[in-house]
């Protein structure tokens, strides 16, 4: 089972080409850019499996941080953590870069990411890094490919009787107990406040008073919890695709269901289709290959789980939505290649088999994070809700609420994320109007949490995840002047 990620778009354009196709409570005292007594060791950074190493230009640390923040001075987990040093003289500090997710490797991001902030760079060093549980930084592994694979092919995302809701649930357990398996005690402590908790040890250790910093979609609500934290350690703050921070776990999965369907509502004009009659097409399309799922030039099946799958992936930037017509051209007949390739990139899977683990990451994460688990009955409540929203995505995302965490191993910490900041310096909260994975009102939310004089919102008039970088110079030259110039924009500034 795979909740949609709220993962950056840069990150979703290489699953395409794979595919091939309250306050402080912690205030701590700077120690001279060194963090629990011990300085960054910067050296290269290595190869890590299949990815190579990045060029001269990166450097890559560990940095060491409590596992139990309530017990700083017991056991430690080590981060990993990226580097690119600015590259002019009039150098401003650190910026922190945070992708999404939850369970995106900003090690693995953030040299694909420096064409992009090649501006910022000019004044900042750029930095990333592997949150707790994540990658490099004590990653988080399941099961193993094998089978998640089974599970792909066997599994139904959207169960129709009660046999197939048995192995819903049956699977999500099962998940839970190889996370719990694999992560031990590290799994009661990968919360989203444990990551903002390291965030300022990471300011501590890069030297600077106050932190800088880029949040993308999940980093968005990584940030929002840092500045409720640490508001007097914000710096400059941009937070781009924004999670609504005042929804809950049924309240997030609408806002998806609303915003996919939004997108190809917006996809299906492009074509010249009526958005009403392509999405019953589509419904029709899913709905035959659950009864009997296509076949494909590997060998593979692809079932309705995956082709909805298939199907989300190019709504997350607007250049891919020709790849999205190819496949369901090819799928209505009777050809499910294409739309498995988009699942496969989406997934993570290679063209040997392997997967990689940002889901499993994500959901150990999360279900830390959500203390809402809705059971079987109130998820086919709620159905017909989620079915009106979206008739393409609401069923699946809205069984996801019950299956995701359920009979999780760990309870979660709360129903929504705290971020407001009185008295921090203003965040500049990027909103795009096309968003599919973090709609538009979750920016207009997010600054409304964060405080009045803090949050200040910039509207996008576009399509796709995130606005920064996606095409748009008035965006750009916004985020730019106030990240290196410190020029704040007017609250509701809009591009178009």
């Amino acid at each position: 089972m795979t909740r949609f990620t709220r993962w950056t778009a840069l990150t979703v354009a290489a699953a395409l080409l794979t595919a091939g196709c309250g306050g402080s409570s912690d205030d701590d005292s700077d120690d001279d850019g060194r963090s629990g007594g011990t300085a960054l060791d910067w050296g290269r950074c290595e190869a890590s499996g299949d990815t190579p190493a990045p060029g001269e230009d990166w450097q890559c640390a560990t940095l060491e941080v409590p596992l139990d923040w309530s017990k700083p001075d017991g056991s430690t987990i080590g981060l990993a953590l990226i580097r690119a040093r600015a590259t002019g003289d009039d150098r401003l500090g650190s910026l922190l870069f945070n992708f999404g997710g939850p369970g995106g490797s900003g090690v693995s991001m953030m040299p694909s990411y420096a064409a992009t902030a090649a501006e910022l760079r000019e004044r900042y060093d750029l930095v990333s890094f592997d949150p707790r549980g994540v990658a490099a930084s004590e990653g988080v592994r399941c099961r193993d490919d094998e089978s998640i694979q089974a599970a792909e092919s066997s599994v139904d995302g959207t169960p129709d009787t009660p046999a197939e809701e048995r192995a819903f649930l049956q699977d999500a357990a099962d998940f839970g107990k190889g996370c719990r398996k694999t992560a031990g005690k590290l799994m009661a402590h990968v919360s989203t406040t444990d990551t903002a908790r390291d965030m300022d040890r990471v300011r501590q250790a890069l030297g600077d008073d106050r932190l800088n910093y880029f949040g993308i979609s999940y980093g968005t609500e990584l940030g929002g919890v840092y500045a409720h934290l640490f508001p007097e350690k914000v710096g400059r703050m941009t937070l781009d695709a924004v999670v609504d921070p005042s929804a809950d776990t049924v309240g997030h999965a609408k806002n998806q269901a609303r915003g996919f369907q939004t997108a190809l509502d917006n996809y299906l004009r492009s074509t010249g289709r009526d958005p009403g009659q392509g999405s019953r097409e589509i419904t029709e399309l899913l709905e035959r290959i659950d009864s009997d799922p296509l076949p494909t030039s590997s060998g593979r099946e692809l079932t309705q789980t995956l082709a909805l799958t298939g199907i989300v992936l190019p709504l997350y930037s607007k250049t891919s939505w020709p790849v999205l017509t190819s496949a369901l051209e090819a799928a209505e007949e009777g050809d499910g290649t294409e739309l498995l390739a988009l699942a496969d990139g989406y997934n993570e899977r290679d063209a040997s088999g392997r997967y990689g683990t940002t889901t499993h990451s994500q959901r150990v994460i999360s279900c830390l994070d959500d203390k809402q688990r809705p059971t079987l009955e109130e998820t086919k409540r709620l159905l017909p809700e989620f079915e009106e929203i979206s008739p393409v995505f609401g069923a699946f995302l809205g069984w996801d609420t019950a299956g995701w965490c359920h009979d999780w191993p760990v309870p979660g910490q709360f129903d929504t994320p705290e971020v407001s900041a009185p008295g921090s310096a203003p965040v500049l909260v990027v909103g795009n109007t096309g968003d599919p994975a973090t709609p538009y009102e979750g920016a207009r939310r997010m600054a409304d949490e964060l405080g009045e004089g803090v949050g200040v919102v910039l509207t996008w008039k576009g399509e796709g995840h995130g606005a920064y970088g996606s095409g748009s110079d008035c965006v750009d030259s916004t985020v730019n002047a106030y990240l290196l110039d410190g020029t704040v924009p007017e609250d509701g500034k809009v591009c178009s």
